[in-house]
């Protein structure tokens, strides 16, 4: 496939990311603070997402059972559309209701994403060739933020001034220009008229996934790495207010440096891997380097900015890498690459749920007995040792013998 066709199939990743972004900023922003909610109902929530999307092994299977990957995606879509309104309509309910609906529609935003990216992500790695992985994953990646700003900002200009009605229609609107947006994306990228691979049973598949030294070591360090990268996720913008005093709208504009670094750390590494400088595991391992050293400085007490942009670049670089890494892994597996990235997205999928809540549960304890400095800086310091852990996991990875088939060329 050319430049023009991986870049319309990378609007799949635009619209799941603008789907995503609600229920992670607006629906945290509403419960917390319109409904005066306990803070940790959201985190829950989001962490039940993402256990539910323990199911991407079984997506990614039924699209390589099918030989159609398309309709998975178009079917998770429209199941995360829903769910997203749903969650939305629930804020006007009382709160028993809400929660109950709450509930539910969390679940269906967490098959949608397993769905819809686990088949995306397995049709990009049969679709790009080898010399394009890591740019296409640098654009897919690009897209993905790009749709969840897109989303956000689009979200809050048109809810003013807000109303729970007004919410719900918003939503809808939203969740219908990411489904059109799918269809776009997806519309004749598959042939038509091919046989169905020869695929074993789910249980066999992934028994031969797991068989597999290279995708289990890599899964490992899939589930370390993101474990590692999500952990600051919820607990980066407290700790610039907690312990360099800045107000709100300062935290944002940090977390927005930490975004922009992030955005160059993915070019860098997706433009230097297509032109052969350094291969998508390397760039992975230097990502993962980077942002120890990054966590380091915060926890340290370095000036704010600079360890804030060095985080976010090593976040860049670590992504592409690892992203593209996994589409390798992923397109050397004949008729399994579904079930193959699937086996990669639960990895990743129970590692963010989990760091989602233990960064909030462990935080609070060590605010309990510590001030508040050294408890971030202890959090930030368990964090760049699953990085650096990460990266020695990769390395090893990245040996002669485990994976001398998965990286031909390299």
């Amino acid at each position: 496939m050319g430049w023009g066709g991986i870049a319309r199939l990378c609007l799949v990743n635009m619209a799941i990311g603008g789907m995503a972004a609600l229920p992670l900023n607006l629906f945290n922003r509403l419960m917390t603070v319109e409904l005066a909610l306990p803070a940790i109902l959201p985190g829950l929530l989001v962490a039940l997402h993402y256990a539910v999307q323990i199911t991407r092994p079984a997506w990614g299977h039924r699209s390589d059972r099918t030989g159609a990957r398309v309709p998975v995606i178009l079917a998770g879509m429209a199941v995360l559309g829903a769910g997203v309104v749903a969650a939305a309509w629930a804020v006007s309910l009382p709160t028993g209701a809400a929660l109950a609906v709450w509930v539910v529609a969390y679940t269906a935003i967490g098959l949608g994403i397993g769905a819809a990216g686990t088949s995306f992500l397995a049709l990009l790695a049969i679709a790009a060739p080898d010399d394009k992985r890591g740019a296409a994953a640098t654009l897919a990646w690009l897209l993905l933020i790009a749709g969840a700003i897109l989303a956000s900002v689009g979200v809050g200009i048109a809810l003013e001034p807000y109303s729970p009605a007004r919410l719900v229609g918003v939503v809808a609107v939203a969740a219908l220009i990411a489904f059109l947006l799918t269809v776009l994306a997806t519309w004749r990228m598959e042939r038509r008229g091919d046989a169905p691979p020869e695929t074993p049973p789910l249980a066999a598949a992934l028994r031969a996934v797991w068989a597999d030294p290279a995708a289990r070591r890599f899964t490992g360090f899939v589930f370390l790495s993101i474990l590692a990268f999500h952990l600051s996720e919820l607990i980066f913008e407290p700790f610039a207010g907690h312990v360099h005093g800045l107000p709100p709208e300062g935290s944002t504009k940090l977390s927005g440096a930490k975004d922009g670094a992030a955005l160059l750390g993915m070019l860098a590494s997706g433009g230097l891997a297509h032109l052969r400088i350094g291969s998508l595991r390397a760039w992975a391992i230097v990502g993962c380097l980077v942002s120890a050293v990054g966590l380091m400085a915060l926890g340290a007490g370095a000036p704010l900015v600079p360890a804030t942009v060095t985080l976010g670049l090593g976040n860049g670089l670590f992504v592409v890498g690892a992203i593209g890494s996994m589409m390798r892994l992923a397109s050397s597996r004949a008729s399994a690459e579904g079930t193959t990235m699937g086996v990669f997205g639960a990895a990743q999928a129970v590692a963010a749920g989990l760091a989602v809540v233990a960064a909030t549960a462990t935080l609070d304890l060590l605010r309990a007995v510590l001030p508040d400095g050294p408890a971030y800086g202890t959090l930030f310091a368990l964090e760049a040792a699953l990085f650096l852990a990460a990266a020695l996991m990769a390395a090893r990875i990245l040996g002669p013998a485990p994976v001398p088939a998965a990286i031909p060329g390299e």
